[in-house]
């Protein structure tokens, strides 16, 4: 009988021992097959920073600069950021204050992301083939391209925007689209994204362009934490332009 207990109670043992690692087995993760809500196509390897290249030249506009470049440098564990010019030194912006180049264009480093604002400086620009050849080899290797305000007459001129559609500052639209005939351009927009490109309308538009890219390469949550951060109201419509009919480009 004692012998027969013994048997009863190991067994007893080994099936709730059983019952136990079952129910561990059930409490487990379980791996998601889900796709990425997120494009992180980039040059980097998983883990490692994005290189962010701001392009400037004299006669920039502060705020197509620093608007989006104040998104990013919240991200500066995961974005780097170089100022870039076609020459080294200082560059003066359109309202008097200079910034310091820490790279030409021509010897930039593997970009991630490539922006060209906009500013009285893109009508002197536009007419510098030089700067218009290296801006074309950067940004075609380049692998997210964005252009803030006029900065689009610029990209435009490189004719890697022939067949995309794209926008401007609205209230040089007529100027600005007139470097690119064969550019789409889309007179009602705050940003466009098309492909690899985005494009932006007038100054504190390529803010919201920033963090649509944001929305992008790191998802929704992130941009938003970032926008928190900076106390800043993101306007979060890309059709969101009143400044089109302001400046009569629509009825």
């Amino acid at each position: 009988m004692t012998e027969k207990a013994d048997v009863h109670r190991t067994s007893r043992r080994s099936v709730m021992a059983a019952m136990g690692l079952s129910a561990a087995m059930l409490a487990l993760p379980r791996a998601s097959h889900a796709a990425p809500a997120t494009s992180r196509s980039s040059n980097t390897q998983e883990g490692e920073q994005m290189i962010l290249g701001m392009l400037i030249f004299d006669g920039f506009q502060l705020l197509d600069v620093f608007g989006p470049l104040e998104m990013f440098g919240d991200m500066r564990d995961q974005v780097r950021i170089v100022m870039l010019a076609e020459r080294q030194g200082p560059i003066a912006s359109s309202a008097g204050p200079q910034v310091m180049v820490d790279a030409t264009i021509a010897s930039a480093p593997k970009l991630d992301i490539l922006m060209i604002p906009g500013g009285g400086g893109t009508r002197r620009e536009v007419n510098n083939t030089a700067l218009i050849d290296v801006l074309r080899s950067v940004a075609e290797a380049t692998p997210h391209v964005a252009s803030i305000c006029t900065g689009a007459a610029l990209l435009a001129r490189t004719g890697l925007l022939d067949g995309v559609r794209a926008t401007t500052n609205k209230r040089a639209f007529k100027w600005a689209s007139s470097q690119g005939q064969n550019v789409q351009w889309v007179r009602q927009a705050r940003w466009i994204e098309d492909g690899k490109y985005f494009t932006s309308s007038g100054i504190s538009a390529g803010t919201d362009m920033a963090l649509a890219l944001i929305v992008k390469l790191y998802g929704p949550e992130r941009a938003q934490e970032v926008a928190n951060g900076a106390e800043y109201r993101w306007n979060r419509d890309s059709l969101d332009d009143p400044f089109a009919k302001l400046n009569g480009l629509i009825e």
